[in-house]
């Protein structure tokens, strides 16, 4: 075992091998927790900084790696937890509720509103191929399940299709299903793009996470009919948030055609 460098304490954890302090108690820890050492609560900062006889700054770096990957969660006034179980799997190319699927797996899943109003946004209007005065009905709500921060989600829509979405308790529902009830609306299909992206000092304060921190930006326009009537753009923690795909030897990803288009009618992850 080799002995901890500079003024770290004689009587700390040992940690083997070569390499930097925090790059050790990083692997020492993983370790830990591949052995399911924490199945109820993981050590906080200075819990760890007394057993291994380091500094806070050596074990704020550790289980900034570890959070990277999503090993551990770390939220804003919490204690540090092992992830574990708690990721949330969806398919691509495939229709699906995200409602339904945290309800589905014994979670709960809850909307905060932020917005729900009628304005104008040329852009989103361009965007639907609608004339950039058209009225949109505008859905911005932060979503959680069992009360922590998953995804911020911003909504814009025909507001002459859905003028009764603005008296519609949307806080535990799937927009589709209201939709669909109040508005005879059925978004069946759609095209997504989705992409890595660094949240911004808003963003991290309104999903509970500490900043630099990663997300996946999903961008959709949601089709009815063939036409474009929703367009979606969410903002989903990439450390509770996993996106799942089949393939095989013979056909490959079946998500795009040679060249990079995608399937006539192909829909994207439904997540109302």
């Amino acid at each position: 075992m080799a002995a901890l460098s500079g003024s770290s304490a004689a009587a700390g954890r040992s940690l083997p091998g070569p390499g930097p302090l925090w790059s050790r108690v990083e692997a020492d820890l993983r370790a830990r927790i591949e052995a399911e050492e924490f199945p109820d609560a993981f050590p906080g900062e200075h819990a760890l900084a007394a057993e291994y006889g380091v500094s806070r700054h050596t074990v704020r770096e550790a289980l900034r790696r570890l959070r990277h990957e999503g090993v551990v969660l770390a939220e804003r006034g919490r204690t540090p937890r092992v992830a574990a179980d708690g990721v949330l799997h969806q398919p691509l190319g495939a229709l699906y509720s995200l409602f339904q699927s945290v309800e589905g797996s014994g979670r709960t899943q809850r909307s905060v509103i932020r917005v729900l109003e009628v304005r104008h946004d040329a852009v989103a209007a361009t965007s639907l191929g609608l004339p950039d005065r058209t009225l949109l009905t505008y859905l911005e709500r932060l979503r959680l399940v069992d009360d922590e921060p998953l995804a911020l989600d911003q909504v814009w829509l025909p507001a002459d299709r859905t003028e009764a979405l603005l008296h519609a308790d949307l806080t535990h529902t799937a927009l589709y299903d209201e939709l669909r009830i109040r508005c005879d609306v059925v978004v069946a299909g759609g095209t997504e793009d989705i992409r890595a992206v660094l949240l911004d000092t808003e963003q991290a304060g309104l999903l509970g996470v500490d900043e630099p921190a990663a997300a996946f930006l999903i961008e959709r326009t949601g089709c009815v009919l063939g036409r474009p009537f929703e367009l979606r753009r969410t903002v989903v923690r990439s450390d509770t948030f996993a996106l799942t795909a089949e393939f095989s030897a013979r056909d490959g990803y079946q998500l795009l055609r040679a060249g990079g288009t995608r399937p006539a009618g192909g829909s994207g992850p439904r997540s109302g």
